[in-house]
């Protein structure tokens, strides 16, 4: 489970943030200041700090420097209601990898951080919500496709369901009746060629990753194949 540091002064909004990155399965450890944040990263696992920046004493900007003194490799995110240029240049300026102005949606948070940290670890699994796909992720809540971060493809619900099915069973075999019973619930000929429109849409959406594969089994079924894991092995030039 990744662990964030969230650095709110806000009690109410510190609760409420906190409350929903935990369902996102994130152990949170929440401070009210910049010097408490920086006693709880002398001490805990940290993989990502969430700062706001108009705290009294000291300032989100200002602990983030000296977070990057610490540690300079940690990943920033800012969470401000400061929504000027300068403000996001400044924050840019200082390492930080998002600048996230409020209000905003909880499961964009939730996907930034995500993108972050598969960013930083890339062979770790995602959340039973979100697939890393290639350079993709992979939102089944949203129904999307990120690539990079902030360019977004939206998926239809069946679409997303088939996908899903795919990637579940990456570098598997999905026969084509598998694939109609699961998403169409009926195997007739109507819906294989349904299924051939719907193959052909993905493979065009992840055209941005040439490593990743949607191979047809001619007659039989799919399997999707990400080369450059397949390489590592040798299974696949």
């Amino acid at each position: 489970m990744d662990s964030i540091l969230l650095v709110e002064d806000d009690a109410n909004l510190g609760f409420v943030i906190q409350d929903q990155l935990q369902s996102f399965k994130y152990n949170v450890t929440r401070c009210v200041s910049a010097k408490e944040a920086l006693i709880t990263l002398g001490s805990v696992a940290i993989d990502l700090c969430l700062l706001d920046i108009m705290m009294p004493v000291k300032g989100g900007f200002d602990l983030a420097g000296d977070i990057k003194k610490l540690f300079p490799e940690m990943p920033i995110v800012f969470l401000t209601a400061k929504h000027g240029i300068e403000d996001k240049i400044k924050g840019l300026e200082l390492g930080a990898d998002d600048y996230i102005t409020k209000p905003f949606d909880i499961r964009e948070l939730n996907l930034r951080i995500r993108n972050i940290l598969t960013r930083i670890h890339p062979q770790e699994e995602m959340s039973e919500l979100n697939f890393r796909v290639g350079k993709f992720v992979f939102s089944t809540e949203m129904n999307e496709l990120i690539f990079g971060g902030d360019v977004r493809q939206h998926l239809t619900k069946k679409e997303s369901a088939l996908l899903k099915i795919l990637v579940e069973n990456k570098n598997q075999l999905v026969s084509r009746e598998s694939l109609a019973q699961l998403v169409w619930g009926e195997n007739s000929y109507f819906v294989s060629r349904t299924m051939d429109v719907y193959i052909a849409k993905l493979r065009k959406y992840l055209i941005s990753d040439p490593s990743v594969q949607i191979t047809n089994i001619h007659g039989v079924g799919f399997k999707f194949e990400i080369l450059s894991e397949l390489n590592e092995y040798g299974k696949k030039g």
